[in-house]
């Protein structure tokens, strides 16, 4: 019997039970990366976060179709493509396959359906003309089609700001055929230069909000169960969601909406101007991309994360724990795995609670380390829990041998030289030779390899 999940809705901010529309498929929609430039730490924690949702529930038994687009046209990107002198589909080509790569290293499955905005237009064109037909929204002089705000029910709900509040606030912009300061672009009338397609109000382009409630009404339908982000969309990319779906199709929306919390670098926010802007393509030069999916996850989805070199160095020693037990399996379930999986799915069951998840596996690796020279048999089948468990997160998918034996920062002719004296420290001390023996181990030692000899056999790993 399925086991009850709980997860906590940004929209009210409860915890509620998780009730899906269709017994039969459940539908999820996340906001993908705008590709104009290198994906950040950010990044990285938003889709390896979702990734480990969508995996646990497909774990859990649901059928899932999982969506998540690509921005393909965006202000910064035509700005990126001017900059770089190459046409904008070729950077957005360039930098898809950039996105992919890093989320390959972290081990990111691909969604089913990853749409772009290009490929919709008539979708999003569609759903414009619903909103001008049904009053919420209005052609001004220069051609772009406005959202009329003050006509969406229950704006702010999901952010939990106030409309008045947000009117007072709002700055208004150069734009003065905006009804209201709050007001924003469903459709952007063509510049000299920019890419357009032609529109029943003139060439011109789609906005940002309107992309996503035409991609993924046409993917999921317009009822669907979970929808998530970073939290810098709550406002006011998903509350613009919010009122253009609800405004455009009777009846509710999205069900639960889930969002990330900010990642941090030594408590600083991330930005370009402090020299703290971190890629996922320098820190996988550095670290495993699996290292990094545990940092990821050894924090709470829903809370902000902490970047520190000492943060993930930790992250690196505590992987190297679960993968050096890993090593012990041998296929054969231990007779208190069932015990281990409910302590587990207790954990995840509750907001997809991976630290708690994590602390399971860890007690684990303990217990099957303690186990280790009394009741090897036992030890194994633990180890074999332990890795089968991991894997519901997106971790231990790899040979723990090639793990522990590897490195970012060393090449593949430096590791097969560290393994050649590994094999001629063997032969050594087969041979009796310990003075030599003793050499190559301290060399190895000091190039950062940690040595095991046991049952005549040595094992070693990278530090």
């Amino acid at each position: 019997m399925r086991q009850l999940i709980k997860l906590t809705n940004t929209y009210g901010g409860l915890k509620q039970p998780f009730t899906p529309i269709r017994k039969e498929q459940i539908g999820i929609y996340v906001c993908g990366v705008t590709v104009y430039d290198l994906c950040h730490l950010g990044h990285g924690r938003t889709f390896v976060a979702f990734d480990t949702i969508v995996r646990y529930l497909r774990y859990s038994g649901f059928n899932v179709k999982f969506v998540r687009n690509i921005t393909d046209i965006d202000d910064k990107i035509i700005m990126r493509a001017n900059q770089t002198g190459e046409p904008w589909q070729q950077l957005v080509t360039r930098m898809t396959s950039e996105m992919h790569q890093d989320f390959s290293a972290l081990n990111i499955l691909p969604p089913d359906v990853e749409p772009k905005p290009t490929d919709h237009i008539p979708q999003i064109i569609n759903l414009i003309e619903r909103l001008i037909d049904r009053g919420h929204a209005y052609v001004t002089n220069e051609q772009d089609v406005m959202f009329l705000t003050a006509s969406a029910k229950d704006y702010g709900k999901l952010s939990g700001q106030n409309l008045e509040n947000l009117k007072s606030g709002a700055r208004i912009k150069v734009n003065q055929q905006k009804r209201s300061p709050l007001d924003f672009v469903l459709w952007k009338a063509a510049k000299p230069g920019e890419p357009s397609w032609p529109s029943p109000w003139g060439a011109g382009r789609p906005g940002w909000h309107i992309e996503c409630s035409a991609m993924n009404s046409y993917h999921l339908g317009n009822h669907f169960d979970i929808h998530g982000g970073g939290s810098d969309l709550i406002f006011p990319h998903h509350e613009n969601e919010i009122a253009q779906s609800t405004s455009a199709h009777d009846g509710p929306y999205v069900n639960y909406w889930l969002h990330t919390g900010m990642v941090t670098v030594d408590q600083e926010k991330m930005s370009k101007s402090l020299n703290n802007f971190l890629t996922l393509r320098e820190m996988l030069k550095v670290y495993n991309g699996e290292v990094l999916r545990l940092f990821y996850i050894s924090g709470h989805y829903r809370k902000p994360l902490n970047f520190t070199q000492g943060n993930v160095d930790s992250a690196r020693s505590a992987l190297t724990r679960l993968y050096s037990v890993c090593r012990l399996a041998n296929g054969v379930e231990s007779q208190d795995h069932d015990e281990w999986v409910d302590r587990f799915q207790h954990a995840m069951n509750d907001d997809f609670n991976t630290p708690k998840a994590l602390a399971v596996m860890f007690d684990l690796a303990r217990i099957a380390n303690q186990k280790m020279a009394e009741e090897p048999e036992e030890a194994a089948a633990l180890a074999t829990t332990l890795r089968s468990l991991g894997q519901v997160l997106g971790l231990l998918y790899q040979d723990p041998e090639r793990y522990l034996q590897s490195n970012p920062i060393l090449d593949q002719l430096q590791l097969d030289h560290i393994a050649d004296q590994v094999k001629e420290r063997e032969l050594a001390r087969s041979n009796k030779e310990w003075e030599r023996a003793d050499i190559i181990r301290a060399w190895l030692e000091e190039h950062g390899v940690e040595l095991e000899d046991k049952d005549g056999k040595t094992h070693w790993k990278v530090k």
